[in-house]
């Protein structure tokens, strides 16, 4: 198959270029920035017209969409430009590779859960009551999608951290091992995801959408959950960030939520039912401190 990958500089997509590596396929990798040392194509997903004449030009059959406008906090005061990037830029791919009757795989987030009071994983139609900016133009995403109706594989995921990029699990590296004491909020509950395991599920999916018959649609298109397996608040994500980062004579302590001021409130509870996805798909998802542990040991073996 012929697949394009949209944000390819960031951390899922970098995480993308390392699976292709090892794939059969054949892979575009394109951004609206360039990184040194890899190859990418310039495509602007805001412009439907590019994105056809991409999908034409090198016979495109998927589309994985790894961009976004990400920062929670920034979208709160940039609803325009969040709802631009998040819905209709992902409708222009829907639209595309509808067309050429390609599959698109979507990129979400569990931010569109979180108004509700949670105590159990939330499921994948469980309705949307996102509690910000961010994650209400991610939800309006997956429903254009929806309406375009072309085949396509949403997946919500959640915490992404990798080796590149700016992320949670880098930060605290840092911060652990420089300062003598941490707060670090220990009332808002989730899974960390590492992106080289969502990009390894995504090439799953890939691969089993290139098996069956793309003329009459393909069976498995939906909205799936993927998130490393486990539940921890980000405190705990911390300690064990520490752990294994041998940063451990920092003091970490946990505090509440509201004790860091924030434009927007997070969920406080988004922890992900992967049941489908493993069902479905036959996908054995990582604990998440085996994939943490990984990371860690790759990012201390490029020092």
């Amino acid at each position: 198959m012929n697949i394009l990958v949209t944000g390819a500089n960031g951390q899922l997509g970098n995480e993308m270029r390392i699976i292709a590596r090892g794939s059969g396929d054949t892979y575009f990798f394109t951004d609206v920035s360039q990184q040194e040392g890899v190859e990418t194509f310039f495509l602007d997903i805001t412009d439907l017209q590019a994105i056809r004449d991409m999908v034409v030009a090198h016979q495109i059959d998927a589309i994985v969409n790894c961009a976004a406008y990400t920062n929670v906090d920034a979208a709160e005061s940039n609803e325009a430009l969040a709802e631009k990037l998040n819905a209709e830029a992902p409708e222009n791919l829907a639209r595309a590779i509808k067309e050429v009757n390609g599959m698109l795989v979507q990129i979400s987030t569990d931010y569109v859960f979180g108004k509700e009071p949670y105590n159990v994983p939330c499921k994948e139609d469980q309705q949307g009551t996102p509690t910000g900016v961010y994650g209400m133009t991610k939800l309006h995403g997956e429903q254009k999608i929806m309406a375009i109706g072309c085949k396509h594989v949403i997946i919500r995921t959640a915490w992404l951290y990798s080796e590149f990029g700016k992320n949670f699990c880098k930060t605290m590296m840092n911060l652990t091992a420089t300062k003598p004491q941490l707060k670090v909020v220990f009332d808002q509950v989730g899974t960390p995801t590492y992106a080289l395991d969502l990009a390894k599920a995504i090439a799953h999916v890939l691969a089993d959408y290139s098996k069956e018959s793309k003329d009459d649609g393909y069976s498995k298109t939906g909205i799936y959950h993927y998130s490393n397996e486990g539940v921890c608040s980000w405190y705990d994500f911390t300690k064990m960030i520490a752990e294994y980062n041998g940063t451990t004579a920092c003091d970490v302590q946990p505090c509440h939520s509201n004790e860091f001021p924030s434009p927007v409130t997070r969920p406080s509870y988004s922890v992900l039912d992967k049941t489908k996805i493993k069902e479905t798909f036959g996908i054995r998802i990582p604990y998440w401190t085996e994939s943490l542990k990984q990371c860690i040991s790759n990012l201390k073996n490029e020092k």
